[in-house]
């Protein structure tokens, strides 16, 4: 399966921090085929690994996380939808479309006043999510019935294509990185392994990682990938902040990254004559790495990411030959580890 339709399937799933079992469903049938054996956890983190068959063999972890930002409703007055945020900047809310994850679900918009009513002074100001309503064109008896309090909310959005080479949509976050996962796996499936390689779709990721935390201590890794997305350039970006798309994965470099595997990452690139970029992370990354890292004894742990435009909204922008690249990257980095290893 190409990568549009990789995204297009899993971006198109409502599955925000907590509420992951549509995109692990959709992300294990897309990960069987590629894998010795795959099942989901306790706290619903979808594992795969393919094992090379030598006795004592080394485990590698690559993470991408499979969950996306979202709101969850709290109340509701006079059929308005209360709601608290999962990862979400109120100032990306008002006017969007949304999509109630009811049983069936149902659209909505976030309501807001238009601004021929507003003074000056609040046209200047940020929105606060406890003042904003979503509007599902119900009466308040119908909203009670039909919408539980906790119902999950995500951005209305397709995955299509923008210009030729990139690809726009909700959830590319972090579902870009899994489908660089899928590639990497893909392009290793004929390949000699000499460690255990283990795929980790994990959940609650924009909530505090506890998905990474849970897989890293169950399948302790002697390795691990933390994949994810970083800032993409923009014309009012800061250019020492972020990273033009296009032009490559992006190395992390710093504590959380285990100083021999930065180098295999940057070595193998080379090998590979493939652009890569760096990323100075003078401490918590932001990513599974984190957590990872220091689970059990501790994990040689490096961070991947993917260069991404619009990062939380439902225009979530990335190049499709860096998610390619990020996929070569990581079959390259993968083989020969257990004997090229901390060298």
């Amino acid at each position: 399966m190409e990568i549009e339709q990789i995204l297009e399937q899993l971006c198109a799933l409502g599955a925000p921090s907590g509420f992951e079992r549509p995109a692990a469903l959709a992300a294990r049938e897309l990960l069987e085929p590629l894998m010795d054996e795959v099942w989901t956890d306790r706290l619903g983190n979808l594992i795969g690994v393919r094992r090379c068959g030598r006795p004592g063999a080394k485990k590698l972890l690559l993470d991408a996380h499979l969950d996306e930002v979202g709101l969850t409703v709290t109340g509701i007055e006079k059929g308005f939808l209360h709601f608290a945020a999962i990862g979400v900047d109120a100032r990306m809310l008002p006017d969007r479309e949304v999509t109630v994850l009811t049983q069936p679900p149902m659209l909505g918009v976030v309501a807001c006043l238009p601004p021929h009513v507003l003074s000056p002074e609040d046209r200047e100001k940020a929105p606060k999510i406890e003042e904003l309503l979503i509007d599902v064109g119900l009466s308040q008896e119908e909203a009670e019935k039909r919408v539980p309090l906790g119902t999950p909310v995500v951005y209305r959005a397709d995955c299509f294509p923008l210009g030729g080479r990139q690809l726009c949509g909700k959830a590319m976050d972090d579902r870009a990185c899994f489908a660089a996962l899928l590639r990497a796996a893909q392009l290793l499936r004929d390949k000699e392994l000499d460690v255990d390689l283990y795929i980790l779709g994990s959940v609650c990721e924009e909530t505090g990682g506890a998905g990474a935390k849970v897989g890293a201590q169950a399948l302790a890794p002697d390795f691990c990938v933390a994949v994810d997305v970083t800032h993409g350039r923009t014309p009012d970006g800061a250019k020492d902040e972020t990273f033009p798309l296009g032009a490559g994965p992006v190395v992390g470099i710093g504590p959380n990254c285990t100083r021999w595997m930065t180098k295999r990452l940057l070595d193998k690139a080379a090998q590979l004559n493939l652009a890569v970029q760096k990323e100075v992370m003078p401490g918590n990354s932001g990513t599974n790495g984190w957590p990872m890292q220091v689970a059990n004894e501790g994990i040689a742990t490096a961070v991947l990411s993917i260069a991404l435009k619009y990062m939380h909204t439902p225009v979530e922008t990335v190049e499709r030959g860096d998610i390619e690249d990020t996929a070569r990257l990581l079959a390259a980095f993968a083989e020969h580890l257990g004997k090229e290893g901390a060298q």
